[in-house]
């Protein structure tokens, strides 16, 4: 199990936060998604999803990811 820290900017409230963990937590692999609003850190969890598909989840819940 492994946890990989994003930076998400965009979200202002409480259904960006459920949108992000909906859309990421649907990722193959992906077990646990853990999101602060105030930080824009977006932890996710799991055994090895692949980076790229959570950067796609995280653009189609409508939000930028940083590096």
């Amino acid at each position: 199990m492994s946890v990989t820290t994003y930076t998400v900017t965009g979200m202002t409230c409480g259904h960006c936060v459920s949108s992000v963990k909906e859309e990421v937590g649907e990722v193959p692999g992906v077990t646990g998604v853990d999101v602060d609003l105030e930080s824009g850190r977006v932890d996710v969890s799991g055994d090895s999803p692949d980076d790229d598909a959570v950067r796609a989840a995280i653009r189609e819940a409508g939000y930028a990811v940083n590096a």
